[in-house]
C-alpha cells in the first residue's frame, strides 16, 4: 500500500527555544531518516496529486521563517530532498515580524531576530531550487472566525499575491493554526487552491483540501519523532486514497 507524509516545521534554529523551532542538528537527523529508509521527497501538491513514489515524504514550513533559508534549504539541498514554505504574502511583503497571537511575546526577548520572515527574493530563490511555495493567507488569522468577505480576501489575496510575486501559479495553501472548517474549505476551493493543508493528526477527515500534518516542536526527542511518524501513515493515507477512488 502506498504511503503518504507530511510533516510540518515551522522555525529551524540552533538556540530559540519556541515550541515551534527545531534546532538544525534535529531536522537534519529526522530528514535524514527518510531518505536513509528509502522514502521520496516531494513538494505539497505533488505529493497530493501526482505522488512519486510507493513511499513519498513531504517536508513543509509554515510562516516562511528566515531560517528556513539558512538551515532547512542546505540540509534538503544535501539530501537532494526539496520542501514547501507556506507564506503569509502581507507580512511577506511589509518585511514585519512574525509577531501574531502565540508569538507576539518573542518580541520582548533577545530572541526577537528569530521571527523575521524570509523575502520574496528568498523564496524566490527556494522556487528556482526546486521547493513550491504556498501560501498562509494574507495576516494569519483564525480563519473560522472571519465574515465571508474577509475570508475571501485572505483566500484569494494571498494566492494573487504570491503567484503575481513569485512569477507562477501558487496551488496551495496551509491554514493558520489548522483552522479549518467546512465553510473555509468551500471558500478554499472557489478561492482556486487544488491542496490544502490542516494538523489534525491523526484524523478521519482528510482529503485534498484538508490534508493532515505531522507537526514536529522543539520537544519532540527522536523516540518521540519516531513514535509521531510510524504506522499512521499507511492506514490514514491508505484510507483516504480507497475512499479517493471510490
Amino acid at each position: 500500500m502506498s504511503e503518504l507524509l507530511v510533516l510540518c516545521y515551522h522555525a529551524i534554529s540552533p538556540s530559540w527555544s519556541a515550541d515551534l523551532s527545531v534546532t538544525p542538528d534535529a531536522f537534519e537527523r529526522q530528514a535524514s531518516h527518510f531518505v536513509r529508509t528509502g522514502w521520496t521527497s516531494a513538494t505539497f501538491t505533488e505529493a497530493l496529486h501526482r505522488p512519486p513514489a510507493s513511499k513519498t515524504i513531504v517536508f513543509t514550513f509554515d510562516d516562511a521563517f528566515a531560517s528556513v533559508k539558512t538551515y532547512a534549504l542546505p540540509v534538503l539541498g544535501r539530501l537532494g530532498a526539496t520542501g514547501t514554505v507556506f507564506a503569509p504574502s502581507a507580512y511577506i511583503t511589509a518585511q514585519d515580524r512574525l509577531a501574531w497571537s502565540g508569538l507576539d511575546h518573542w518580541e520582548r526577548t533577545p530572541a526577537a531576530a528569530e521571527l523575521t520572515p524570509m523575502s520574496w527574493d528568498d523564496l524566490g530563490e527556494l522556487g528556482e531550487r526546486g521547493w513550491e511555495i504556498g501560501s498562509h493567507t494574507r495576516t494569519h488569522p483564525m480563519l473560522s472566525s472571519l465574515d465571508d468577505g474577509a475570508l475571501t480576501a485572505e483566500l484569494s489575496g494571498s494566492r494573487e499575491e504570491c503567484a503575481e510575486r513569485m512569477g507562477r501559479p501558487v496551488t496551495s495553501i496551509a491554514y493558520p493554526y489548522g483552522d479549518v472548517d467546512d465553510r473555509v474549505m468551500a471558500s478554499t476551493r472557489r478561492a482556486g487552491y487544488e491542496a490544502a493543508a490542516a494538523l489534525e493528526w491523526p484524523s478521519r477527515r482528510t482529503g485534498v483540501l484538508r490534508y493532515p500534518r505531522v507537526g514536529v516542536y522543539h520537544n519532540d526527542s527522536w523516540p518521540r519523532f519516531r513514535l509521531k511518524v510510524g504506522g499512521w501513515s499507511r492506514s490514514s493515507y491508505g484510507s483516504w486514497l480507497l475512499a479517493r477512488r471510490g
